[in-house]
């Protein structure tokens, strides 16, 4: 095995993080441009809908892990090896 689970797994939690911050600011759509009255902020998002962009985090970040897995596994990209002590 070229990497080991721990790797892998950091591997996994560095994807679903890069697929967050992509998918995050998709579909946001600010409140109109009045002043706020009910102290929201000027950017704030009027329907944020998380649990939707976690899900769909989840599922890109696992294909994401996949393709690099795959090409890891495949040899397509060498590891190189580290001596033991």
């Amino acid at each position: 095995m070229p990497i080991g689970p721990i790797t892998m797994f950091a591997i996994y939690v560095i994807c679903w993080w890069v697929a967050l911050f992509t998918i995050l600011p998709l579909g946001m759509n600010q409140q109109d441009q009045a002043p706020p009255t009910d102290g929201a902020q000027w950017g704030a998002p009027d329907k944020p809908d998380l649990k939707k962009k976690f899900i769909t985090t989840t599922w890109v970040g696992a294909i994401l892990w996949a393709v690099i897995m795959a090409v890891i596994f495949l040899g397509l990209v060498p590891i190189p090896e580290v001596s033991g002590t």
